[in-house]
């Protein structure tokens, strides 16, 4: 039986909430619109680049149409996959567990509605890319998170009717959800509710315990087809 486990990207694996905060900013400075301050833009993240930029220009009271906000996405990609790794770092204990997994031959993916072309730079950067058999992206299908197409998408890619999916956020709980696959929470990212709230199946602060809640999430899904 297939051992895989699918990571979230932004807030999971990554804290990109500096670089992501700084280039919408110079979207809105283009507009000639105040900041918005870090909070605020990190209640933003979730749900993908698109409603990213259009949550800002509409905090801002700017033009929030259609063609408004595909300019502002436009130059918000520009911006943003040109200086995707300057402020954004690791999570620690991180690059460890991915390792460690690897060793125990568990096939790793990624679904993360961040799009393609920052992905790829910010894992290439950290060295990171070559621990993912798949990558799926939020660019790369008509929808996105939560809604589990992409992360059915990224199971397949791995040969695999079945993961451990591993995320930071409200979306990242509904995407598991439903698309019924057990869910493990990384407390320290972007979420807004209470962990009693979103009630995962596992939650973890350290990275260190990452393993030993893949060995068990892959236990107990054996347990359940044996039955």
């Amino acid at each position: 039986m297939e051992k895989v486990i699918i990571f979230d990207l932004d807030g999971t694996l990554i804290d990109s909430l500096g670089d992501i905060h700084a280039a919408l900013n110079k979207v809105l400075a283009m507009r000639g619109a105040t900041p918005l301050n870090l909070a605020t833009v990190r209640g933003f993240i979730g749900k993908g680049s698109a409603n990213l930029v259009k949550c800002a220009l509409k905090a801002r009271k700017l033009p929030d149409d259609d063609d408004s906000c595909a300019a502002g996405l436009s130059d918000f990609l520009d911006i943003y996959s040109a200086g995707a790794a300057e402020l954004t770092h690791v999570f620690e204990g991180a690059k460890d567990a991915l390792i460690h997994l690897c060793k125990q031959d568990v096939k790793l993916g990624i679904c993360t509605n961040k799009p393609l072309q920052p992905t790829k730079t910010v894992l290439d950067q950290f060295g990171l890319r070559g621990f993912f058999d798949h990558i799926t992206c939020g660019d790369q299908l008509s929808s996105r998170k939560p809604n589990p197409e992409m992360l059915y998408h990224a199971m397949a890619a791995l040969g695999t009717e079945s993961c451990l999916f591993v995320g930071d956020s409200e979306v990242d709980r509904h995407t598991a959800a439903a698309a019924s696959q057990p869910f493990a929470l990384f407390t320290k990212g972007y979420r807004k509710t209470s962990i009693e709230a979103l009630a995962p199946e596992y939650y973890f602060e350290d990275f260190v315990r990452l393993p030993a809640i893949a060995e068990a999430a892959f236990c107990a899904r054996k347990l359940k087809t044996n039955k």
